[in-house]
């Protein structure tokens, strides 16, 4: 599920801080203000992101999350305003700075959050966000394994594999399949949200199952074209 997020008027912010505090609510869970990233991208935990920093106001945000070594969330950003979820992201190393203050960094996913509230009192955007996690029974090893099967099937057909894999499937592979989808990001959105990793299998698996016939197609297609003008000569 989606939701249009519209930033709060000055009046309604709370008393500007630092970001990386918590706050308790009045329903009594507890909430941590962040710098946010909207990027076009949907982001995993675990999963790695490299990012190239230019403008100042992200690059001011990258810097103080490195002095105070913060995360900062990474949110999908649409036309009609901001996916309600997101993804954490930490620092894991600075990989190039530029003289003008640019920088690339390479960061990795961390903690899902939902958004409860939007600051815009600084220069970049910031939200105190409520974090989340499974609540329900992990996938089982065969249904991993059904929908690696699947998984290197599509990336194959589609011609996007990898050379090698080295896939546990003693441990959750949600998020990593996800992440290499060639799927639209609304799909994606919707798995980051899921609470349940067994819930997130069958998603994928049912992804994998509508479009491979296609695929399968158009492989059979390419190979028989390939064939063609190169028959035995009679």
């Amino acid at each position: 599920m989606q939701k249009k997020l519209q930033s709060p008027s000055r009046g309604n912010l709370l008393h500007p801080q630092r970001f990386g505090f918590w706050r308790s609510s009045r329903k009594g869970t507890y909430f941590m203000k962040i710098a946010l990233f909207p990027l076009d991208v949907v982001l995993f935990p675990g999963i790695p992101l490299p990012l190239h920093i230019f403008e100042e106001r992200y690059r001011e945000m990258i810097n103080e999350c490195l002095m105070g070594n913060l995360e900062f969330g990474v949110v999908r950003a649409q036309r009609e305003g901001l996916a309600v979820a997101g993804c954490t992201a930490a620092i894991s190393r600075v990989l190039r700075r530029y003289p003008d203050g640019q920088m690339d960094i390479l960061c990795e996913g961390r903690r899902r959050f939902e958004i409860e509230q939007l600051d815009n009192s600084c220069a970049y955007l910031q939200a105190e966000v409520d974090f989340f996690e499974d609540d329900s029974p992990f996938a089982s090893r065969e249904e991993r394994a059904q929908c690696v099967a699947l998984h290197l099937e599509v990336l194959t057909l589609a011609g996007i594999g990898r050379e090698s894999y080295a896939l546990d499937l003693d441990r959750m592979l949600s998020f990593e399949l996800a992440w290499e989808l060639p799927a639209d990001l609304g799909f994606k959105q919707k798995l980051l949200m899921s609470r349940s990793d067994r819930e997130r299998t069958a998603w994928l698996r049912e992804f994998y199952q509508e479009i491979l016939p296609k695929l399968r197609l158009g492989a059979q297609a390419r190979a028989g074209g390939s064939r063609n003008g190169h028959g035995p000569v009679m």
